[in-house]
């Protein structure tokens, strides 16, 4: 027993040590400067009851370092029921390029949910290149060049980067998770291997999207931007990962424990649906704490707190190269508390997961 334990916490221990001299060998290219004449591009935003977040989205927008006439922002309004679309409609007053708030009510084919609202505005699109975020996200200006740079022939999707912002220590606790997280992403995919897209920073290809047929033509999921990225990889489509400050996006927390648990068991569904091999890794990985309670049964408590301890200063060299990758501060002195958040989310999700509780979606329930 004390032996496979032993080898687990070798290979939990690699991993991670191997992704933080990754990140630290690896500096990333600097984007080249993009060829004249710039593309025209579609800016795609699915909306339900957005009203208090919407103007800080659309403001980035109006922000962006791109020519404002090259630029047209498609607003797909989902049935909500305060003032999103009036909210929009303000924001974009006297906006350069074009704004069109699309309200939403029929389904296209299978779509469902922001996979429909996306459908929609896709057929309304007018450009080559969609690109797609979110209603609670803040763009940077550079966000429009940063991601074309990657966006070479053959690529159909590139996805950016995305950090959750907030002053509470639940939504730095969040922003941490997000980008520990994607950094590991971020190692798998420099490898060539598949793993997903993030359809709050994301740019696809017209060309990939209809060579899909579309969120219409795809099974319905409540994770729609892996569906759309698994049907592109599928289609013989590259991709891009970009982990870099010119694609970093800015997403509003999650406010309550409650509304985090509904969002990752969404986003669980994404997770039950990768290749076994991925899926294993991610056994692997999310596993640590039964392996610590069972060294602590084996060996004593000693073994397991300086295994714990570990486990931290591991997690604080990965956090402070990754997150000085994209020009911010590692916030290292949450790491205690960053293993008791991780041990609630995990302990809480298998229950959720367990018990086949149903999770609730932008006013939606799911199963």
């Amino acid at each position: 027993m004390l032996a496979l334990l032993t080898g687990y916490f070798g290979i939990w221990f690699g991993v991670m040590l191997v992704s933080a001299l990754l990140f630290a060998l690896r500096r990333g290219t600097v984007p080249a400067l993009l060829a004249e004449p710039l593309p025209r591009v579609s800016i795609l935003i699915a909306a339900r009851n957005e009203e208090a977040a919407i103007g800080r989205c659309l403001s980035a927008i109006r922000a962006l370092d791109y020519p404002a006439e090259l630029v047209e922002v498609m607003l797909g309004d989902d049935a909500s029921t305060d003032q999103t679309r009036a909210r929009a409609e303000e924001i974009m007053q006297g906006y350069g390029g074009l704004f069109r708030c699309i309200s939403i009510h029929e389904p296209l084919g299978a779509a469902r949910g922001k996979a429909n609202v996306l459908a929609h505005l896709a057929r309304a699109a007018t450009t080559d290149f969609f690109f797609i975020t979110d209603a609670d996200i803040a763009v940077p200006r550079t966000w429009l060049r940063g991601m074309l740079t990657y966006a070479r022939p053959g690529i159909g999707t590139v996805t950016g980067l995305t950090i959750v912002r907030g002053p509470r220590l639940f939504d730095r606790l969040q922003g941490l998770d997000w980008l520990l997280s994607l950094s590991l992403v971020q190692v798998v995919s420099d490898l060539g291997k598949p793993v997903t897209a993030m359809g709050n920073n994301m740019l696809v290809t017209r060309e990939a999207y209809e060579a899909t047929g579309g969120y219409e033509a795809l099974p319905f999921s409540v994770t729609e931007d892996f569906e759309l990225f698994k049907a592109t990889v599928q289609r013989g489509f590259g991709f891009g990962n970009v982990f870099r400050p010119e694609v970093l996006a800015l997403s509003l927390p999650i406010a309550t424990p409650l509304g985090l648990l509904h969002q990752r068991r969404r986003w669980l569904r994404g997770v039950e649906a990768l290749p076994w091999g991925l899926k294993l890794g991610l056994l692997i990985y999310g596993n640590f704490y039964l392996g610590v309670l069972a060294l602590a049964w084996v060996a004593g408590p000693g073994p397991a707190l300086v295994v714990l301890g570990g486990k931290m200063l591991a997690q604080g060299a990965l956090a402070t190269i990754v997150f000085r990758r994209v020009g911010l501060r590692a916030p290292v002195e949450l790491l205690p508390a960053f293993e008791l958040y991780t041990v609630w989310l995990t302990v809480s999700l298998i229950g959720f997961r367990l018990l086949g509780g149903k999770f609730d979606w932008k006013g939606r329930t799911y199963s």
